[in-house]
């Protein structure tokens, strides 16, 4: 049983939105997140990477950082940058990018499921990288970055969200990197019991993005929870925000790698033991992209070759029968030696969003060999989340990215 309920969403003037809405605090470097903000006083970045606004040598996980962070939101929301609302509504998040469309439901879930595993995970986290938004929330009082959730398709939520979408969009803008986001409000009473039911009918929903946010946003809530004893589980730090997506529209993109070197094997040494692990053939670069599971591509000595996983190398498990675990499993580790792709500098990951010709380019600049990997599905995130397993690092890559700034949940309304 899935609580998805309403909030009182603080969320950008009508005609701010587009400046104000940011992609992700963790998708940019130090430097990217500085250069991004010059020029752009409304983007939310400034609050969500606030370091940007002091000198580079300022220690960005000073305390000093995240007090700026909380100062810049609610000086936005005192000069009407952004408003409340102070009805509890489901708000629905439309994104289109390249002619196809996802809509999800922004929402908060509560952080009970998620310790009972009700909203269910396959990556683990690292407790560095939760310190910093741990700190960034508790001391903001919001969430201000939504987690990706993603639930098996359902009829009446399906219906309920195409009534909401009749109406005027709040907004409705197209960002700098060509994605459409249109943002409705779901605000009937029927509509919304009807959809916080089909929810709670659920099983389990999953984590497709946002681990790390996910982990933090929790702890935030048990350590509130430690702050009032008396807590009766309905306060808001007891939930955390989310955008929640249904299967039968999501696009995982490929998510590849490079090797710096091949472990002290010459091209033809290296490229005949993968010929003895997998069928290969040599391909045109028109025909470097992986037409379907079991299969991946290679570039080495500037040549593409088509690899072919072996019926027989193809374990049940639902971890292990990834394209991904069989490349280390099969090839990076036996061969290259690489035996801990989390840790080892050998290795690097290139998200599909940046395409094939970045593979090509990695490997004339410094990699020995580039790999391109067909997608991960989505029945495959499910089912190895359903078993309690986690995927190898850098298993999916999700398009588009969800904006934040368009939704923020307050944590002690």
């Amino acid at each position: 049983m899935a609580q998805i309920r309403p909030f009182s969403c603080i969320r950008p003037c009508r005609e701010k939105a587009d400046k104000i809405a940011a992609l992700p605090y963790d998708v940019y470097s130090r430097e990217e997140a500085k250069k991004a903000v010059m020029g752009s006083p409304d983007s939310f970045l400034n609050i969500d990477r606030a370091e940007t606004q002091f000198p580079d040598d300022m220690d960005m996980y000073d305390q000093k950082v995240y007090q700026k962070a909380h100062d810049l939101l609610w000086e936005k929301v005192s000069d009407g940058s952004f408003i409340r609302d102070e009805k509890k509504n489901y708000y629905i998040y439309e994104l289109t990018m390249n002619g196809r469309t996802q809509t999800g439901i922004a929402a908060c879930a509560s952080i009970d499921d998620y310790q009972n595993q009700v909203i269910k995970k396959h990556e683990n986290t690292r407790a560095e990288k939760e310190a910093d938004r741990i700190r960034h929330v508790d001391i903001c009082n919001a969430q201000t970055g939504p987690i990706f959730l993603a639930y098996r398709s359902d009829e009446v939520i399906k219906q309920a969200v195409a009534s909401a979408v009749e109406k005027e969009p709040l907004y409705d803008f197209v960002s700098e990197d060509g994605i459409r986001h249109r943002v409705f409000v779901m605000d009937d009473e029927t509509q919304i019991q009807a959809v916080r039911s089909a929810f709670a009918a659920m099983q389990a929903v999953y984590i497709a993005d946002g681990h790390h946010r996910a982990a933090s946003a929790v702890k935030v809530g048990l350590k509130r929870r430690k702050e009032h004893p008396g807590y009766t589980g309905e306060e808001e730090f007891n939930y955390f925000l989310c955008v929640l997506f249904p299967d039968d529209e999501l696009m995982i993109m490929d998510y590849n790698r490079v090797v710096k070197d091949l472990g002290g094997l010459s091209e033809e040494a290296f490229l005949k033991q993968a010929g003895a692990i997998f069928d290969i053939q040599k391909i045109t670069g028109k025909e470097r992209r992986p037409q379907h599971k079991g299969s991946f591509s290679m570039y080495l000595g500037g040549s593409w070759y088509r690899c072919g996983i072996k019926e027989k190398d193809i374990p049940k498990d639902p971890v292990k029968s990834l394209d991904v675990s069989l490349l280390q499993d099969l090839l990076l580790d036996p061969v290259l030696g690489i035996h801990d792709p989390k840790t080892d500098a050998r290795i690097d990951f290139v998200g599909g969003i940046r395409g094939l010709d970045e593979l090509e380019r990695r490997v004339e600049k410094d990699c020995a060999a580039a790999f391109a990997m067909y997608p991960t599905d989505i029945s495959e995130l499910f089912a190895v989340a359903d078993a309690g397993l986690l995927m190898p690092p850098k298993s999916t890559w999700f398009e588009p990215k969800l904006r934040s700034g368009l939704f923020i949940h307050e944590l002690d309304r």
